[in-house]
């Protein structure tokens, strides 16, 4: 049967494939003995993208084997999620997905939010990347509340780069409208940040909420400014840059990708996959490679990361409720 098919069906075909998972008499043997393909739901250059890389470039090393990132970018990761659910579940083809798969606007991706175990098997957490807002220095503001009291004064003529409709970066600005009661104006952009940057740092669009490592090149080259970060805390990276949270109390938005394999995975790859990512997350070698482009690691087990995907749900869903009902 099409595992696509599977997929939308819900959930009591993707229990009864966990069933089968743990009466599979497949060992991990020798895995990998050939490449593996990981299919990125970003588009090329996205902080998810560059995160996914580096990963990538981890387990290879670990693994002695190519691991290629495969970009499917747009319908806010349900394009993506179809071509891993029609893989086949052997390993060798896996998916990392991203927070705003898990947490879709239903206008925009009506067959999302995905669900785990009910159309993917978990495998382990790969990386978090807390939201900067970012403004183009001719716009004549240094901090939020600056920011804020602008577009209080002139609503809806400040413009902002809307990298990827329902993606994370454009759900933490329709959150930061809602919670700080202004209106701003949003410009559209398809293939990440990179088609929006030039726009934001000539100032033909005021500003831009992305993931650090989307916009490191535009922020070292002094073409747009920090102004705060969507961080639980000030991050050891940019200690005089404040949360939004100093601003707007309680406002966090991070984003997070998982490693995911299709349904019917043998157990014995998702537990040789999962400790290798493991290993790999908790190098602190590589936890300093992901800091330096404002991304971080966190080992989990694929209990744990379906735990906190579970978790994360329940925090977004509801907030993502009360914006379609407007």
């Amino acid at each position: 049967m099409n595992k696509c098919r599977n997929w939308f069906r819900g959930a009591g075909l993707g229990l009864t494939a966990l069933t089968a998972v743990g009466a599979a008499p497949v060992q991990a043997g020798g895995y990998p003995d050939k490449p593996v393909t990981v299919i990125s739901d970003a588009a090329p250059g996205a902080t998810p993208d560059i995160d996914a890389r580096f990963c990538a470039e981890g387990l290879a090393k670990l693994w002695g084997q190519q691991v290629v990132i495969v970009n499917h970018a747009g319908a806010n990761g349900s394009i993506a999620a179809r071509a891993a659910a029609e893989a086949a579940p052997d390993g060798y083809t896996l998916f990392m997905p991203a927070l705003s798969t898990f947490a879709a606007l239903p206008t925009v991706a009506p067959n999302l939010p995905l669900r785990l175990p009910r159309d993917f098997l978990p495998i382990g957490f790969t990386a978090e990347n807390p939201m900067f807002i970012a403004v183009n220095p001719t716009l004549g503001v240094s901090t939020l509340p600056q920011l804020i009291a602008l577009a209080k004064k002139e609503p809806g003529t400040i413009s902002i780069a809307v990298t990827g409709v329902g993606r994370l970066t454009h759900l933490t600005g329709l959150v930061l409208q809602e919670r700080a009661d202004i209106k701003l104006l949003p410009v559209p952009y398809n293939g990440g940040p990179a088609a929006a940057l030039a726009d934001v740092a000539s100032g033909r669009v005021s500003m831009i909420i992305e993931g650090y490592s989307g916009i490191l090149g535009a922020v070292k080259a002094g073409q747009v400014k920090l102004i705060a970060v969507a961080a639980h805390e000030r991050l050891p990276q940019f200690p005089d840059l404040p949360t939004v949270a100093e601003t707007i109390p309680g406002f966090y938005a991070t984003g997070w990708q998982v490693l995911v394999a299709p349904l019917g995975t043998p157990k014995p790859i998702i537990d040789k996959v999962s400790a290798d990512l493991s290993k790999l997350m908790s190098d602190p070698e590589f936890k300093k490679r992901l800091g330096n482009i404002g991304s971080y690691s966190r080992a989990m087990t694929p209990d744990e990361a379906l735990a906190f995907v579970d978790k994360e749900q329940q925090t977004w869903l509801p907030v993502l409720a009360k914006i379609s009902a407007k």
